[in-house]
Order: structure tokens, then sequence, then C-alpha cells
């Protein structure tokens, strides 16, 4: 089964910094892979998007998470286990997304059952790879939970 042969995948971006939100939705577009990016700007607006609270309750639970780590309000290692600890959420894949490359974020993050823990390039033909590549793997390869929740 290719992308194609699948609905749009819902993607939620926490992503605090407008150019980088900007850039990964450009860099989806690129990897020509139907989907719905929604973004939030931290880690409170993340968790109201995910419980549909307040102007988020119509929104579309995501097949996959990616998660910045250096957010306001709460910290995406703080929204990371939260996600992990509720029933309804722990099983949606959050991959985080992320310009550390720090030893303790990274065994932080898996420690706190992140899926994936990825530094963000700085070049921008490099990151549009990776972007690509979560594509191909997340929505192509694997198979993901039912969205029947």
């Amino acid at each position: 089964m290719t992308q194609s042969d699948v609905s749009a995948v819902e993607i939620l971006l926490v992503e605090d910094n407008e150019d980088d939100a900007a850039l990964t939705a450009r860099a989806f577009r690129k990897a020509k892979m139907r989907n719905r990016l929604s973004v939030v700007p931290d880690g409170v607006e993340a968790l109201a998007y995910l419980k549909k609270e307040g102007r988020y309750s119509d929104a579309a639970r995501p097949d996959i998470i990616l998660l910045d780590l250096n957010l306001p309000r709460l910290s995406g290692r703080q929204v990371l286990e939260r996600i992990k600890a509720d029933p309804d959420l722990k099983d949606i894949p959050v991959i985080i997304l992320t310009t550390s490359k720090a030893e303790e974020d990274v065994a932080l993050a898996y420690k706190s059952h992140t899926n994936c823990f990825i530094s963000k390039p700085v070049v921008m033909e490099e990151f549009e790879k990776v972007i690509k590549d979560i594509a191909d793997f997340w929505f192509v390869i694997v198979r993901l939970p039912p969205k029947d929740k």
C-alpha cells in the first residue's frame, strides 16, 4: 500500500518557532504526502488539542505527533510525559523533532517513551530529506494504531 492509497494522515506539530513550523509544512508538501498538518505553539495548547478542549473541540486525533522539546508554558518533556501517561493518548506515536543534540535530552525522551528522537538538521535540503524519511517510514512502512479511539 502506498500513501496515495490511504486518506490524508493527521499530524500534530508542536512547535513554537513559526519559521520552523512553516519549514516543516513546506517539507511535508514537498514529500508529496497527503496530510493535514495542525500546528500548536506550546505545550499547553498541545494538550488542549489532544484532549479536544476549548477551540480544539473538533480537532482530529493525530496519527502522529511531532514534538519540539523547548516550548513555552509547558516543555516538550512535560507534554511527552503527560501523553504517555494518558490511556487515551499513549498509543499515538510521538517523534521528538528538536534542535537539541544533548545526550541527556535523548536519554530522558526515551525514558519517557518517545517513539523516535530526531535532531533537526540546519541545512534546508537535509531537513526536507528528514521529513520525507519520516513520512516514508511512519506512513508507508509502519502500521499505525487504528483511529477509532
